[in-house]
Protein backbone atom coordinates (compact mmCIF):
# COMPACT_ATOMS: atom_id res chain seq x y z
CA UNK A 1 0.00 0.00 0.00
CA UNK A 2 1.35 3.22 -0.97
CA UNK A 3 0.57 6.17 1.62
CA UNK A 4 2.54 9.08 -0.38
CA UNK A 5 5.52 8.70 2.49
CA UNK A 6 8.26 6.83 2.44
CA UNK A 7 8.49 6.36 6.18
CA UNK A 8 4.93 5.80 6.55
CA UNK A 9 5.43 3.11 3.89
CA UNK A 10 8.15 1.19 5.62
CA UNK A 11 6.67 1.25 9.26
CA UNK A 12 2.99 -0.14 7.82
CA UNK A 13 4.44 -3.05 6.05
CA UNK A 14 6.68 -3.65 8.85
CA UNK A 15 3.57 -4.20 10.60
CA UNK A 16 1.91 -5.97 7.92
CA UNK A 17 5.05 -8.51 8.05
CA UNK A 18 4.36 -9.94 11.11
CA UNK A 19 1.16 -12.40 11.78
CA UNK A 20 1.98 -12.14 16.04
CA UNK A 21 0.01 -9.56 17.66
CA UNK A 22 2.45 -9.08 20.29
CA UNK A 23 5.49 -8.44 18.00
CA UNK A 24 3.33 -5.27 16.97
CA UNK A 25 2.84 -4.16 20.40
CA UNK A 26 6.99 -4.40 21.28
CA UNK A 27 7.67 -2.64 17.98
CA UNK A 28 4.91 0.15 18.58
CA UNK A 29 6.37 0.88 22.43
CA UNK A 30 9.98 1.03 20.21
CA UNK A 31 8.39 3.79 18.34
CA UNK A 32 7.33 5.38 21.90
CA UNK A 33 10.82 5.49 23.50
CA UNK A 34 12.03 7.10 20.24
CA UNK A 35 9.67 10.08 20.91
CA UNK A 36 12.02 13.33 21.80
CA UNK A 37 11.20 15.06 24.81
CA UNK A 38 7.78 17.12 24.92
CA UNK A 39 7.86 20.14 26.35
CA UNK A 40 5.40 21.21 29.21
CA UNK A 41 4.81 24.52 27.40
CA UNK A 42 2.71 22.86 24.60
CA UNK A 43 0.49 20.98 27.03
CA UNK A 44 -2.01 23.19 26.14
CA UNK A 45 -5.84 22.26 25.05
CA UNK A 46 -5.33 23.68 21.63
CA UNK A 47 -3.54 21.00 20.87
CA UNK A 48 -4.98 18.08 22.76
CA UNK A 49 -6.05 14.98 20.72
CA UNK A 50 -10.38 14.98 20.95
CA UNK A 51 -11.75 11.54 21.95
CA UNK A 52 -8.77 9.74 23.25
CA UNK A 53 -9.24 8.08 26.92
CA UNK A 54 -5.63 8.98 27.83
CA UNK A 55 -3.75 12.58 27.54
CA UNK A 56 -2.41 12.98 23.52
CA UNK A 57 -0.48 16.16 22.35
CA UNK A 58 0.32 16.91 18.94
CA UNK A 59 1.69 19.86 17.54
CA UNK A 60 2.43 20.45 14.45
CA UNK A 61 4.54 23.42 12.37
CA UNK A 62 5.61 24.33 8.30
CA UNK A 63 8.68 24.79 7.83
CA UNK A 64 10.10 25.61 4.35
CA UNK A 65 6.51 23.99 2.78
CA UNK A 66 7.02 20.97 4.85
CA UNK A 67 5.43 19.70 8.47
CA UNK A 68 7.68 18.91 11.37
CA UNK A 69 5.83 16.92 14.47
CA UNK A 70 6.32 16.66 18.22
CA UNK A 71 3.89 14.84 20.74
CA UNK A 72 2.95 12.83 23.79
CA UNK A 73 0.71 11.12 25.42
CA UNK A 74 0.63 9.48 29.44
CA UNK A 75 0.21 5.77 27.86
CA UNK A 76 2.42 4.08 26.15
CA UNK A 77 0.53 2.25 23.92
CA UNK A 78 -1.42 5.59 22.60
CA UNK A 79 2.14 7.32 22.92
CA UNK A 80 3.39 4.78 20.69
CA UNK A 81 0.70 4.69 17.74
CA UNK A 82 1.41 8.57 18.14
CA UNK A 83 5.05 8.21 17.52
CA UNK A 84 4.05 6.15 14.50
CA UNK A 85 2.04 8.53 12.72
CA UNK A 86 4.58 11.17 13.83
CA UNK A 87 6.86 9.28 11.93
CA UNK A 88 4.99 8.54 8.96
CA UNK A 89 3.47 12.31 8.51
CA UNK A 90 7.16 13.77 9.26
CA UNK A 91 8.10 16.04 6.34
CA UNK A 92 5.13 16.11 4.18
CA UNK A 93 3.46 18.91 2.61
CA UNK A 94 0.69 19.98 4.36
CA UNK A 95 -1.47 18.49 0.98
CA UNK A 96 -0.08 14.98 1.26
CA UNK A 97 -0.68 15.04 5.10
CA UNK A 98 -4.67 15.90 4.67
CA UNK A 99 -4.99 13.47 1.72
CA UNK A 100 -4.04 10.49 3.45
CA UNK A 101 -6.18 7.91 3.41
CA UNK A 102 -6.91 6.06 6.87
CA UNK A 103 -7.56 3.02 5.18
CA UNK A 104 -3.45 2.89 6.25
CA UNK A 105 -4.25 1.88 9.69
CA UNK A 106 -6.08 -1.29 8.46
CA UNK A 107 -3.01 -2.38 6.17
CA UNK A 108 -0.58 -2.40 9.56
CA UNK A 109 -2.73 -5.31 11.17
CA UNK A 110 -2.93 -3.01 14.92
CA UNK A 111 -6.75 -2.50 14.89
CA UNK A 112 -7.01 -6.22 15.36
CA UNK A 113 -5.29 -6.37 18.81
CA UNK A 114 -5.86 -2.97 19.31
CA UNK A 115 -9.12 -2.32 21.79
CA UNK A 116 -12.16 -0.15 20.52
CA UNK A 117 -11.38 3.22 22.44
CA UNK A 118 -7.70 2.80 21.85
CA UNK A 119 -8.64 2.15 17.30
CA UNK A 120 -10.23 5.30 17.09
CA UNK A 121 -8.27 7.34 19.40
CA UNK A 122 -5.57 6.44 16.62
CA UNK A 123 -7.74 7.67 14.06
CA UNK A 124 -8.23 10.76 16.25
CA UNK A 125 -4.73 11.52 16.57
CA UNK A 126 -4.85 11.10 12.86
CA UNK A 127 -7.76 13.71 12.09
CA UNK A 128 -5.78 15.96 14.41
CA UNK A 129 -2.85 16.01 12.67
CA UNK A 130 -4.46 16.10 9.87
CA UNK A 131 -7.10 19.11 11.01
CA UNK A 132 -3.18 20.99 11.72
CA UNK A 133 -1.95 20.22 8.52
CA UNK A 134 -4.98 22.62 6.41
CA UNK A 135 -4.42 25.03 9.26
CA UNK A 136 -0.90 25.74 8.78
CA UNK A 137 -2.09 25.74 4.98
CA UNK A 138 -4.42 28.20 5.25
CA UNK A 139 -2.10 30.63 7.42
Amino acid sequence: MATGSPALDRIVERLASTSDPRRRYEYVLWLAKKLEPFPDDLRLDAFKVKGCVSQVYVVGQLEEGKLHWRGDSDAQITKGLLALLIEGLEGMTPQQATALDPAFIAATGLQASLTPSRANGFLNILRTMQAQARQLQAD
